[in-house]
């Protein structure tokens, strides 16, 4: 797990970020002008439900249920009957583009203490990355990584239009980027990136070698999310399946290569 935020204020330059560590890792960094779209991974479900209808068989139950969630959604998509309608272009926006930034939560990039959006360009990538984070985070943490669980996901084009810092040549000199579960160096990188007001990185993937993913610290550069489809995650013997459509096997990992 990712160290906790300290008592640092947002203000606060990172230190570690400009120290010895970083030395060789500056100069060794370049500029990549992003103008294309990039696939977001994200929960979802393939079509509209009531999500509240195994809470209790009374419809005021339900009713209180939906109002509670109307008054959690952010003001321009909130909805009366909540569990009957799914905003469509507005919620598009939020769930493929503002999330993470009204939700800040630790990554690789990020303490928590600002939100941090991760995309990448290449499907597979996309899986990889958040098949890691659903088996060894949500479902271990819940013991359910030996059962047979399954869940879905819903995929999303976003254009980007940014110059974002590039990374993938300068990560030799700081390994310490990549570690698969120590994010303190990584953390340190995006606390002066967001600092000083980049809108972003772009740098290997840990979980898909060879993958590249995009780090958006400004949702403003960010635009266009169209939905281009809904996987299914299946995780069985020891395996993470991944279908396209019902039935339509696309991809099969062994859970140890995660």
């Amino acid at each position: 797990m990712a160290p906790p935020p300290t008592d640092a204020t947002d203000d606060a330059p990172a230190g570690a970020a400009s120290s010895t560590t970083f030395a060789a890792f500056w100069p060794a960094l370049r500029v990549a002008d992003v103008q294309r779209p990039l696939l977001r991974n994200i929960v979802a479900l393939r079509s509209p439900a009531d999500l509240f209808d195994d809470l209790s068989d009374d419809p005021a139950d339900t009713r209180i249920a939906g109002d509670v969630e109307a008054q959690v959604q952010p003001p321009l998509y909130a909805s009366l009957t909540p569990v009957i309608h799914r905003p469509f272009e507005e919620a598009h926006w939020g769930q493929a583009i503002a999330w993470p930034f009204r939700n800040w939560q630790r990554s690789r990039y990020s303490d928590g203490r600002f939100g941090v959006w991760y995309g990448a360009d290449a499907l597979e990538t996309t899986v990889r990355e958040s098949a890691f984070h659903w088996v060894h985070g949500l479902l271990h943490d819940a013991g359910f990584d030996r059962l047979e669980v399954s869940c879905e996901r819903r995929v999303y084009a976003v254009h980007c239009a940014a110059a974002l810092l590039d990374a993938r040549a300068a990560v030799g000199a700081a390994p310490g980027l990549l570690h698969p579960a120590d994010y303190t160096l990584p953390q340190a990188l995006g606390a002066r990136l967001h600092h000083e007001g980049h809108p972003g990185l772009v740098a290997p993937s840990v979980r898909h070698p060879g993958g590249t993913v995009y780090a958006v610290m400004n949702a403003a550069v960010l635009s266009q999310p169209k939905p281009e489809g809904v996987l299914t995650y299946r995780l069985r013997d020891g395996r993470l399946e991944v279908d396209k459509s019902p039935g339509r096997r696309w991809l099969a990992l062994d859970l140890a290569t995660l």
